[in-house]
């Protein structure tokens, strides 16, 4: 059974309230903040889905795309975020991020990008509540999966066995891509052109919640 995580990236922005409670039963609800640097997008802030918290009992997975996480984290711990997901990539001494999260009171989570060795990781995994496998070049919705992601996600499964995580793959996931992630050893699909594209969302997490 996989944890379904709707991504509200593809969801319409002018009516944000209604379309998170079109995916409300789904377990976790994910989150990107991307701001035109780290990635060339730029998407939402902490306010955004602070007044969504009070009325949602779902996981909040936020996922900073952003150049300098540690200055806006507590932004969005203040927000509501259950875990925090920040990249390998744009920080310069990754400790110091984990344990800065830490000290927030929130879940650790660190993600690479396609390109990005999966070893770099090793030294943290202790560490980590969540890794998260980018399975599309962040930065926009609605992108193909990359088939070699799968790859990384069968070496954090065996990384599993010393440590506790979770493993969570964002980008192109449907019911086929979703399955193979889920075989490799995913815990959590996020998907959003695939949810919020269909006429029977509700329907479409439950499919993906049995893979």
């Amino acid at each position: 059974m996989a944890i379904v995580a709707p991504s509200i990236l593809s969801a319409d922005f002018s009516h944000l309230y209604n379309e998170v409670k079109s995916v409300s039963s789904a377990e976790f609800l994910h989150i990107d903040v991307m701001d035109g640097h780290f990635v060339p997008n730029i998407s939402i802030g902490a306010m955004v889905y602070k007044n969504l918290r009070k009325d949602f009992d779902m996981v909040f997975d936020v996922h900073l795309m952003i150049t300098d996480p540690m200055k806006y984290a507590k932004d969005f711990a203040d927000a509501g975020a259950d875990y925090i997901t920040f990249h390998y990539e744009a920080v310069s001494d990754v400790m110091e991020m984990i344990n800065h999260l830490k000290n927030l009171n929130v879940k650790v989570g660190i993600s690479i990008k396609p390109g990005t060795d999966v070893k770099v990781l090793d030294p943290y995994l202790k560490h980590l509540d969540l890794i998260l496998i980018m399975s599309v070049e962040p930065g926009f919705g609605g992108q193909k999966f990359i088939p070699s992601s799968l790859d990384k996600v069968k070496y954090f499964k065996q990384q599993k066995e010393k440590n506790n995580f979770l493993i969570e793959i964002d980008g192109g996931i449907n019911l086929e891509t979703g399955k193979l992630a889920v075989d490799a050893g995913c815990d959590i699909l996020v998907a959003g052109s695939y949810i919020f594209n269909s006429t029977n969302r509700k329907q479409v997490i439950k499919e993906l919640g049995k893979l």
